[in-house]
């Protein structure tokens, strides 16, 4: 191999992109990269770009957790309708193709009414380039595998009962938003036990909380961080803690669980991560590196930043401090859950928001069933309160 070729394979790939307020991609525009042998893959903008709410010109926003959940629903009623915070404006390009996508797989018998939603034909068509005919093979794979696993069955027959355990050996966690509203996904993988971790659960009861993770992630986390942040929200914003980590880390059962999760995540998730910070990365992690972004898509590699130990500054311009754990920096300490990593914080916890969002969830049942020429009394699916306050919020604001 010559030495030319060894440094077009290590060279960084930059994408140049806004902080998110500012991002002015529509449509299907994309920026292309060349990959190693010529070959080339699109890389799109935040998916947030797709339903994007412009805020008032000069203004930045900044949030934390406190100001975030106190933020008026009130206020919200008037400014702006749920729908459309959640819904977002369809970009016109977007909207036809996702409509061809979507007849072709009704055609087919392969959309159920629990998937026939924007947000999820989006990001299937994105994840293959708009290309509609690839997309559509993935999306039955898509299916076929969540009937496999029984992903709507796990809320009814899996319980994660190790939950306390596995986050001693294995901290991770969600906390706060970043200063988009996006959830902030953190793991401290420098401090993973695995020997700890494989007697207190399996690996295959970890892959199925991690799915678990992911299905509250897309019906919960999201569109409570979109009606907090009053804009529609819809990937991650993640921070591995990789202080410590090298190729001995990177054991059989460690190559077993990373390639797992990647395969689902990669191709049952796509396009939820916005931004991946690696930080504290030492001489053996950078060795390890070179193995593990060979198991990544090129456009997920895109989206990592690997930093050293000199990473706050980095972090800030992103994340509010307020929304940091102190081990990172920030501010942050969750001591009344014993720690912030066990305590799940952010929108999502807020019971006003939830309710709101399960009015939601009901509703779309009810036309799923309704499609299906089955009857179902609406106060029979939903609390009647929160049936006055879906009415309240999805009435349009009046000019």
């Amino acid at each position: 191999m010559s030495s030319s070729k060894g440094k077009e394979e290590d060279r960084d790939i930059i994408i140049a992109r806004g902080d998110g307020e500012d991002e002015s991609f529509s449509g299907v525009e994309r920026l292309k990269f060349e990959r190693v042998g010529g070959r080339t893959k699109s890389f799109h903008p935040p998916i947030e770009t797709h339903w994007h709410l412009p805020l008032s010109k000069g203004k930045r926003a900044s949030f934390s957790i406190k100001s975030l959940l106190s933020y008026s629903l009130m206020k919200l009623r008037r400014s702006k309708s749920l729908q459309v915070i959640l819904e977002g404006a369809h970009d016109p390009k977007d909207e036809q193709i996702v409509e061809s996508f979507r007849e072709i797989l009704s055609r087919e018998d392969l959309l159920p009414p629990k998937h026939n939603d924007y947000h999820t034909l989006l990001r299937f068509l994105r994840m293959n380039d708009f290309d509609v005919s690839k997309s559509r093979d993935v999306f039955h794979n898509y299916l076929k595998w969540r009937k496999d696993f029984r992903v709507d069955m796990l809320p009814k027959e899996f319980k994660f009962t190790e939950y306390t355990e596995v986050k001693k050996c294995y901290p991770h966690g969600y906390h706060g938003v970043d200063r988009y509203g996006r959830p902030v996904y953190i793991e401290r993988i420098g401090m993973v036990d695995l020997n700890k971790l494989g007697q207190v659960t399996t690996q295959e009861r970890f892959i199925k909380y991690h799915v678990s993770e992911q299905e509250k992630t897309l019906r919960v986390r999201f569109p409570a961080c979109s009606l907090a942040a009053k804009r529609h929200i819809a990937s991650t914003t993640s921070i591995l803690d990789v202080n410590g980590v090298g190729m001995s880390n990177f054991s059989k059962p460690a190559r077993y669980l990373f390639t797992e999760i990647q395969k689902i995540d990669s191709s049952y998730y796509p396009e939820t991560l916005n931004q991946l910070f690696i930080i504290n990365a030492g001489s053996g992690f950078k060795m390890l590196w070179k193995a593990v972004k060979t198991f990544l898509d090129v456009r997920t590699v895109a989206k990592i930043q690997v930093l050293g130990s000199n990473y706050l500054s980095v972090l800030l311009e992103a994340i509010d401090p307020s929304n940091l754990p102190t081990f990172l920096g920030g501010d942050c300490t969750c001591s009344e859950y014993g720690g912030c990593l066990m305590s799940d914080e952010g929108p999502w916890k807020n019971p006003e928001l939830l309710e709101m969002i399960q009015a939601i969830s009901s509703r779309e049942e009810i036309e799923g069933k309704c499609e299906h020429g089955d009857v179902a009394s609406e106060d029979s699916l939903m609390p009647k309160n929160a049936l006055k306050e879906l009415a309240q919020h999805i009435e349009q604001p009046k000019m």
